[in-house]
């Protein structure tokens, strides 16, 4: 049986962006086992694809941090171990970077990734034993795609297709009505939407008859969800969950409107439909790609209005949630 590992670690939305991977390469061989390095924190991710037969999780974040702890170390020893425990055919770094490339070189196989030359962190090229040139002005999934193709030798016409599927089971706190998810936080302050817009949002979400949830992650997300949530009447703050079960209200919610941030993203991945809200950044390189129902709106320096949200929504607000896997 041919064997295939993926290096993609971080962040989540870059490791969303790789699930269309596994898809492709299942439609080239039905039969391809297909094991993910993902770093600890976004290990569910890929485990949601059904296509991944193992997930081998790091803890570089966290381990870098930690090099004086003889824990660090015996846990570095097993990933390493898991890493080798097999021989791929092809052992595919997709994320560029010298992390990413010092994990392709534990494993055991044939090492592919990027040309020195469009690559991220030009060092990490060194790592490969086969080395390919991908467009960089393409988006971040098709970037993926084609290196996979290119590696694996197989051509890149395949639908786009991310193949994940949550539980259909939502958690009690999530409203038996219609609702919509607001995905108000991310990592950087640079790309956060007024707060004033997304109250505006969320009201005219109420008046349509769509219970807005607010998720939200450390302190200071929270402190800012419970703002925006008291001025929008019967929103929800959720309670702090895993991103399982977010994954399941997202797929449950009418809509979802984010930030450019790792949950827009998965939202786009479940087929919902998502409008992603850029404000400091390019959507053409790192926006929702998920098809018609994943709209990007904004750019850097173009803050989005919430009418135009709205009139992102207009087609999907009527429409009741969809069941299908992405």
């Amino acid at each position: 049986m041919r064997s295939v590992l993926l290096v993609k670690t971080s962040s989540m939305g870059d490791v969303i962006h790789n699930l269309p991977v596994v898809s492709d390469l299942l439609r080239v061989w039905p039969r391809l086992a297909i094991d993910w390095a993902v770093e600890e924190s976004f290990a569910e991710i890929p485990r949601l694809h059904p296509g991944v037969r193992r997930v081998i999780p790091v803890a570089i974040r966290r381990w870098r941090k930690q090099l004086g702890q003889a824990a660090t170390w015996r846990e570095m020893r097993t990933a390493a171990s898991a890493l080798r425990e097999t021989y791929y055919d092809f052992v595919i770094d997709t994320q560029g970077l010298v992390k990413s490339a010092l994990i392709s070189r534990v494993a055991q196989g044939l090492r592919c990734g990027y040309a020195r030359e469009v690559i991220r962190e030009p060092l990490a090229a060194l790592a490969y034993d086969c080395r390919y040139v991908v467009p960089r002005n393409a988006h971040a999934v098709e970037r993926n795609r084609w290196l996979a193709a290119a590696a694996c030798e197989y051509t890149q016409d395949l639908p786009l297709r991310y193949g994940i599927h949550a539980a259909d089971t939502t958690p009690q706190w999530a409203p038996a009505g219609p609702f919509a998810v607001l995905l108000t936080a991310t990592s950087r302050d640079d790309k956060l939407w007024p707060e004033t817009h997304w109250i505006d949002l969320g009201m005219a979400l109420h008046e349509r008859g769509l219970r807005c949830i607010l998720p939200a992650g450390n302190a200071a997300e929270r402190t800012r969800a419970e703002r925006i949530a008291a001025a929008i009447p019967d929103a929800i703050v959720a309670p702090p969950a895993r991103l399982t079960e977010l994954a399941v209200v997202m797929q449950a919610a009418q809509c979802i409107v984010g930030v450019d941030t790792g949950l827009t993203h998965l939202a786009a991945a479940l087929d919902r439909p998502v409008v992603a809200l850029a404000v400091s950044t390019d959507p053409t390189l790192t926006g929702v790609h998920a098809g018609p129902s994943a709209i990007n709106l904004g750019g850097i320096a173009q803050i989005p209005v919430p009418e135009t949200v709205l009139g992102a929504l207009a087609p999907y607000l009527a429409a009741r949630p969809a069941s299908e896997p992405a």
